[in-house]
C-alpha cells in the first residue's frame, strides 16, 4: 500500500519539499506519496481528520506551535523549542519532532567545524534560537551577535541558555561589533535570501580570522556572506544542506531508513541546481 505524506504551512508558494522527499523515498525503496497542503491558521483544528489519515507530514510556519495540540506525544527536542516540524502517526499515536536541530548540528558536521569552539551566532529569532541552545549544549563560547533593535530578544536567548548550560556564559554584541578569529560563524538572519540576494549580515574583512561559515540561508546557493567568506580563506557552506538532512532525520523517523553519505551529497548538489 502506498504511504501518504504532507508538508503543511501557509502560504507555501515554492516549495523544494516534494522533490527532496521524492528522492528519500527512491533512494529507500519505499512506495509513497509527498504532497503540498496550504491550511490558514484558522483552519488547521479543522484538518485533524485528514492528518489523522497521513503516515506522517511535515510542518513549516505559522503551524510549528499549534500543531502541539494535535501531538499524543513530543520528542525531547520537540520540548524543548516548544516547536514541531515533523509528525509521525503509528498505531493510533501521533508523536511530534523538531528535525530541525538534527539537521543543523549535521550541516555542521559535513562543513568539518565543530560547535565545542569559539562560535558566533549572527541573529537569534526563530531558527536562531534553536541554534543558540544547540551550540551552547554541546559546549560552544558563545557569542551572539544582532542588530540593536534585537538587542533584547538576545539578551533573553542568552538568559535561557544560562538555565540550560550554566558553565556556558554567553556574550551578547551588535552586528558592527563582531571582529572575526572564530572558529565558526553561523547566520541566522534572513540577508541575502532571496530575492535580496545583495544582503550581508557582516562585512568581508568582519571575517578576517574565521576558519568556519555556515550560512543558513539556501537560497541562492552562494549567498553575499558565503561569498566574502571564500574571499577570506575561510570553509563555507549555505543551507541546502540543513534542508535536506532534516528532511533525512524525518525519513528516519518515519520509516526507520538509512542512507548513504554520498547519495546525501549528491541530493545536496541536485537541490542547489533547482534554485
Amino acid at each position: 500500500m502506498t504511504k501518504r505524506y504532507d508538508l503543511i504551512g501557509f502560504p507555501l508558494g515554492h516549495s523544494l519539499s516534494p522533490q527532496i522527499h521524492k528522492r528519500l523515498f527512491e533512494l529507500s525503496g519505499i512506495e509513497a506519496e509527498y504532497s503540498l497542503t496550504e491550511i490558514k491558521p484558522e483552519e488547521l483544528s479543522g484538518k485533524y481528520d485528514y492528518l489523522n489519515a497521513l503516515n506522517g507530514f511535515n510542518i513549516t510556519i505559522p503551524h510549528k506551535i499549534p500543531i502541539i495540540k494535535f501531538c499524543d506525544e513530543l520528542s525531547e527536542e520537540a520540548k524543548r523549542y516548544e516547536s514541531v516540524n515533523c509528525v509521525k502517526n503509528s498505531a493510533g499515536k501521533s508523536v511530534g519532532y523538531n528535525t530541525d536541530c538534527i539537521g543543523f548540528v549535521k550541516s555542521i558536521e559535513q562543513l568539518g567545524a565543530s560547535l565545542e569552539s569559539k562560535v558566533c551566532l549572527l541573529g537569534c529569532g526563530g531558527v536562531g534560537r534553536m541554534m543558540a541552545i544547540e551550540a551552547a549544549s554541546r559546549g560552544a563560547e558563545l557569542t551572539i551577535a544582532v542588530r540593536k533593535e534585537d538587542i533584547d530578544i538576545a539578551r533573553s536567548v542568552a538568559a535561557e541558555i544560562e538555565t540550560i548550560a550554566p558553565e556556558n556564559k554567553t556574550e551578547v554584541i551588535l552586528l558592527p561589533e563582531v571582529k572575526g578569529g572564530y572558529d565558526l560563524v553561523i547566520n541566522a538572519t534572513p540577508l541575502g535570501m532571496y530575492p535580496k540576494t545583495e544582503g550581508s549580515a557582516l562585512q568581508k574583512e568582519q571575517l578576517q580570522g574565521v576558519k568556519y561559515l555556515f550560512d543558513a540561508v539556501y537560497n541562492p546557493k552562494e549567498t553575499t556572506l558565503s561569498k566574502y567568506a571564500k574571499e577570506m580563506g575561510v570553509k563555507a557552506s549555505t543551507g541546502m544542506a540543513m534542508l535536506v538532512l532534516q528532511a533525512v532525520a524525518a525519513h528516519e523517523i518515519w520509516d526507520g531508513s538509512e542512507y548513504d553519505e554520498s547519495d546525501i551529497e549528491a541530493l545536496i548538489r541536485e537541490m542547489e541546481k533547482l534554485v
